[in-house]
């Protein structure tokens, strides 16, 4: 094992000699599933400062602010449209008990986060906090029920209170500020079930599922999309086990994958890795999760060939160490022009699945895990994910189209594993929006080989509009509150349509580019 890795070293360490070259074909004939904007959706929780701090301040903080909420991050959500946020949790879900996060603020109960670090939290943000914020960014809210410390009637009564127009928990809103009910459609029965919430068999899951998802209620019109707590990546039985037995009764199956070298002691560090760590990262979140998805889809389509429960990869991402001076349990960490890669290479993935993927979280929203933003007093950084989301955002709601791709591949070992995983350098997927327009995502994930990318497009005449370009001179590269842009978007100018009707684009190395033909 280890003289595979050296020779794999010795191959990624050699200079670039000349360009390479390879095709994408886009089957513009084949364009019929719709990538939900809820692919793009995101994740919000009680979980270091990614609530308090994050998102809120406080009215009274002397951080602009709007009605307690950041003015800064507000915007910058808004920029990439946030469709679908999920709250409490997470493992936080599943020791949150809503009834202490409503009323004046200054009488709710503090309680200690057992899960994260062992901070207290004082419930100054809770139901109404989010759901209004929801409102404010004009996205849905998912929010996820205390099934592993909770009871049926506490589940029962927080759905009538954000969804009923009259009865008492309706009047116990109405008394807190809120005269008429939110719209809540997205509801989760549960987190990680298996695990922290609740180390649970999925036989005995299921059947609970079953209890609490009966006595979420439908209020006065209002929808229910009931989430059932899914498995975590290769748990293949925990899939089987709840299709079987419930899959009738959910709307939707959640799945958990995230991207990191090691679930070992140390997951590596955010910002100071080795080649072979970037490539197996590239790998893991390209390759990896298609197989994932492949088996999992699988698994769904023998119980419900008629595509009625969709997969929810509600949490996703990468997970690193946390930084160093970092409070522990908080997982604060950096990110770098890696993580932008693993945010394309997976979001390429996703629309490729959208048949029965129709919707993903990214972990999570500020200063925890794969963040888009990060704070520290007053101020506030775009990370290289960020701008990924941003570049991306005309995807949503687009067709996807279906691609081929003809590159090279490289052979990425991690020596906690016992195999490696054979990966393409070139990712890449497609859209067409409803006036036309198609939008074409590529990434080259070579360190040290520029591309020249020939795209097929099945016939379509156009011109290139609106391309952008994230790169960077090293994958370690990141964005800090001294040096808040030095990884950022910029247009490029590298891609023509030649007389062939091809695209022609001639990719940097380690790139990510985003180009609309019109």
């Amino acid at each position: 094992m280890k003289k595979i890795m050296i020779a794999l070293s010795m191959i990624l360490a050699m200079p670039s000699m000349a360009q390479k070259t390879s095709d994408v074909t886009l089957h513009m004939d084949e364009a019929k599933q719709k990538i939900n904007k809820e692919i793009y959706g995101q994740f919000a929780e009680h979980l270091g400062t990614c609530i308090y701090g994050g998102i809120w301040v406080g009215k009274d903080s002397e951080i602009p602010n709007t009605d307690g909420y950041r003015n800064d991050v507000l915007q910058a959500l808004k920029d990439i449209r946030v469709p679908v946020m999920r709250w409490p949790g997470g493992c936080f879900a599943d020791e949150y008990h809503w009834q202490d996060g409503i009323g004046p603020q200054e009488n709710r109960p503090r309680m200690v986060n057992n899960n994260w670090g062992g901070t207290v939290e004082d419930n100054s943000f809770g139901t109404h906090e989010f759901l209004n914020l929801c409102e404010l960014l004009g996205c849905e809210p998912y929010v996820s029920m205390n099934v592993g410390s909770g009871t049926v009637e506490e589940t029962a009564k927080w759905v009538e209170y954000m969804t009923a127009k009259d009865g008492p928990m309706a009047k116990l809103r109405k008394q807190n500020g809120r005269e008429n009910p939110w719209k809540v459609y997205y509801i989760g029965v549960g987190n990680e079930s298996w695990g922290c919430g609740g180390n649970m068999r999925p036989e005995y899951y299921g059947d609970l599922y079953r209890r609490y998802s009966t006595y979420c209620r439908e209020y006065n019109g209002n929808r229910l999309y009931k989430i059932a707590s899914g498995a975590s990546d290769y748990d293949y039985n925990w899939t089987e086990v709840m299709m079987k037995n419930v899959g009738h009764r959910m709307n939707g199956l959640s799945l958990h994958y995230y991207t990191c070298y090691s679930w070992n002691k140390s997951k590596g560090s955010a910002t100071d890795f080795t080649r072979d760590q970037y490539y197996w990262t590239v790998a893991k979140c390209g390759v990896g999760i298609e197989e994932v998805l492949q088996k999992q889809i699988a698994i769904m389509d023998k119980y419900d060939p008629r595509n009625r429960v969709a997969l929810l990869v509600d949490e996703w991402g990468t997970w690193w160490d946390e930084e160093p001076g970092s409070v522990r349990g908080h997982l604060y960490q950096q990110n770098t022009m890696r993580d932008a890669m693993v945010a394309a290479i997976s979001l390429n993935t996703f629309h490729q699945y959208t048949k029965r993927v129709k919707m993903t979280n990214i972990a999570q929203v500020a200063n925890v895990l794969q963040s888009m933003v990060l704070t520290k007093g007053d101020k506030m950084v775009l990370t290289p994910t960020y701008h990924v989301f941003r570049m991306y955002v005309d995807n949503m709601e687009a067709v996807n189209i279906p691609v081929a791709v003809n590159c090279d591949t490289f052979t990425a070992e991690n020596e906690r594993e016992e195999s490696g995983r054979t990966a393409p350098y070139i990712s890449a997927s497609a859209s067409k929006m409803s006036d036309g327009t198609v939008n074409v995502n590529l990434v080259n994930a070579d360190l040290d080989n520029s591309n020249k990318v020939t795209v097929k497009l099945d016939g379509m005449k156009g011109k290139v509009v609106n391309a952008r370009i994230l790169t960077s001179k090293d994958m370690k590269d990141h964005n800090t509150f001294e040096v808040p842009n030095k990884v950022v978007p910029v247009d490029f100018k590298g891609a023509k349509i030649n007389k062939n009707g091809e695209l022609v684009v001639d990719m940097p190395k380690m790139a990510i580019i985003t180009l609309q033909i019109k």
